[in-house]
Formats: structure tokens, C-alpha cells, sequence
């Protein structure tokens, strides 16, 4: 695959022949904020931001979507499943392995053919971090840097100078208008390796005494801890920390039914297990009622449950923006396992 050294100049012009063939969406300025939107032009594009107000997971999951309709006096019910191609550009790497993550969890039996469609649809340009947020913490996670799951990399390995790296045959043809640009040579990947090797350092706002692997051992002994009922005291239950995560896929589906009382549709909205109503059934009985018995399962989902469906894998990528959406200041994850861990 290629490996090219390009200057700023030449990845803007890069990134608006991108804009001119494809439907794309980037990382753009929101005042002091960052968050994706469409692309119109490469001077749009922001390549330095700290960390973005959502991940991309809902160009994947979107927020709210009808995923079926239905009528009743044809007996026509049609899966309604979005089919367009577009490219993102600038996902940072701890965004990328919460997009495998999803990916896997997607995949397996009972498929879900509508994330899926948008995922295999899907160009994704990966970006080193060239600004770390102020409670990013992928450095202990693992996430600082990525190998898979993207069809380019960009890397800043210069004052004016980039590295863009096509990884598969979709990013191959993405770069395709590089063709007259300088091949990589062994200085700027070894320029790349430095910056992978720093950012696996400064991404570490917040020190996280237990190592990741360790966290499902440890909230099998914390069952007891009286951190739950400590911290949930604060919570509002509003759920800001499950929507602002990129690992969370819980949702809920609605159908509802025209005027005609004939035709409608299904939807589906995203849900989050911190919600009063999350794991209400009928009845009406709710089984997690208690706001402490949420926050506990909130973490036992992160570092416990999702590594026993996915081989260990910890269903946290560092990213910070819990901390940072969290009103209360009670959902900071490193936090919580350095407490549980001194408890122990």
C-alpha cells in the first residue's frame, strides 16, 4: 500500500478532491468545541482538535432512525436500510478501535444489517492526535494508536508536513489523486514511529493505577463497595455519560402507527443504562430502579461484561468525554478504578 509525504498545501488540495467525488464528513470548528459535520471545503477541516463533542459511532448508529415500515392493507412491511457511501475524515485512533469494537459486536450472529451497511459503505481517514484533551487517558488504555480498522492514516510528523499511509484498497483509491506526490521514505516513517511513541505518553491526563486488563478481576471483588451508593448520590440520571460514549450501542425500538391506523413505521433511538427507565419491563417493573445499582452496572458493563463477550477486550478507549459531559463529576472512569483498587 502507499506511503506518502506531503505538505499542508498538498493534503488540503487532497482533501477538497476528496470533497468534490465523495459525500464527506470531517471534524470542524463549533466556537471552542470540535465536532463532525459535512465538508464543504478543506479550510473546514481540523486535523489538531483535542477531542470532538460526539465520536463518530452515529454516522454508524445514528441517533434516531427508522429502521422499518410497514402497511397494513397491502401486508407490505420493508426494511428501510440507509445504502450511501462517504468517507469521514480525522477520527482519532481511540475512535477507531471503539469503531472495531462496534464492528464486532454488529457482526455477530443476528447481524445487524443496518449498521453494518453504513460501516462497509464507510471511508474512514484516521488522524494521530496532535493535541491531547485535558482528561484523555488512551495512553493507558491502549488507544493512543491504532493499526487497523482505518483505510488511511494522517500523521503531522513535521511543521508542514504530513504522512498519509493507505492501509486498504478503499484508501488506495482514496489517495489516488497523490499519485505525483513523494513516496514516504525510511526517515518519515521513523518521524511517524516518534510521534506514536509520544502520544503513547502524553495521552495520559489522568494516571490509571490498575492496568485494563485487570479490570474485570477487580469489579468481581468490588461488588460490594459502598462506591456505588457514594457516587450515585450526585447523579441526574440524565444519561450524558452513555450518549457522549462511543462504546455504548444499547437502543430502543418503537413502532408507531399513522392516522391511517393502517401504515407506519419502526424506529430505533438510542438508550443508555444510566436512564430511570432503561431496564423497565411490563408490568410496569424496573430491575435497576435504584440509581446506585445503575452506576455500578455502568462500570461492570465497561470492565467486566463486554471483555467476557469480546475476549477480554475493555469497552473503554480512554477518550475522556464522560468526564467532561458528566455535570455531577462522578463518571470519571480512572477515578473509579483507582478507588475500587485501594480498596481492595
Amino acid at each position: 500500500m502507499s506511503k506518502k509525504a506531503v505538505s499542508q498545501s498538498e493534503l488540503e488540495n487532497w482533501v477538497d478532491s476528496v470533497i468534490q467525488g465523495h459525500k464527506t464528513y470531517g471534524v470542524k470548528s463549533k466556537q471552542d468545541k470540535f465536532d463532525y459535520g459535512i465538508l464543504e471545503n478543506a479550510s473546514q477541516l481540523k486535523l489538531d482538535y483535542d477531542v470532538t463533542i460526539r465520536s463518530p459511532k452515529f454516522l454508524f448508529l445514528p441517533a434516531v432512525e427508522s429502521i422499518a415500515s410497514f402497511n397494513r392493507e397491502d401486508a407490505k412491511y420493508e426494511s428501510e436500510i440507509e445504502n450511501e457511501a462517504f468517507v469521514v475524515f480525522g477520527v482519532h485512533p481511540y475512535d477507531v478501535v471503539a469503531i472495531n469494537q462496534m464492528d464486532t459486536i454488529f457482526s455477530q450472529p443476528n447481524r445487524d444489517e443496518h449498521y453494518m451497511t453504513r460501516r462497509n459503505n464507510a471511508t474512514i481517514v484516521a488522524v494521530d492526535v496532535q493535541t491531547p484533551s485535558e482528561d484523555v487517558f488512551a495512553g493507558y488504555m491502549g488507544t493512543a494508536t491504532v493499526g487497523e480498522g482505518f483505510d488511511v492514516l494522517v500523521t503531522r510528523i513535521g511543521d508542514d508536513e504530513y504522512l498519509i499511509d493507505a492501509a486498504t484498497e478503499k484508501g488506495e483509491q482514496l489517495i489516488a489523486s497523490l499519485s505525483g506526490a513523494k513516496d514516504a521514505d525510511d526517515k518519515d516513517i521513523q518521524s511517524r514511529a516518534k510521534v506514536w511513541e509520544e502520544n503513547k505518553k502524553k495521552l495520559r491526563k489522568h494516571e490509571l493505577k490498575v492496568k485494563p486488563s485487570e479490570w474485570p478481576e477487580l469489579l468481581k471483588k468490588s461488588v460490594e463497595s459502598p462506591l456505588g451508593e457514594e457516587k450515585s448520590e450526585k447523579c441526574f440520571s440524565c444519561g450524558s455519560c452513555n450518549l457522549v460514549c462511543p462504546t455504548c450501542y444499547c437502543f430502543d425500538v418503537q413502532e408507531d402507527v399513522n392516522w391511517d391506523m393502517k401504515s407506519g413505521k419502526r424506529t430505533r433511538t438510542w438508550d443508555g443504562c444510566m436512564l430511570t427507565n432503561f431496564a423497565t419491563v411490563a408490568g410496569p417493573h424496573n430491575f435497576r430502579a435504584d440509581k446506585a445499582e445503575r452506576y455500578r452496572h455502568r462500570y461492570y458493563r465497561k470492565g467486566a461484561y463486554v471483555p467476557e463477550k469480546l475476549d477480554g477486550e475493555i469497552a473503554c478507549i480512554g477518550c475522556g468525554r464522560c468526564i467532561n459531559a458528566c455535570v455531577a463529576k462522578i463518571a470519571n472512569p480512572v477515578e473509579v478504578m483507582n478507588r475500587l483498587a485501594e480498596e481492595k
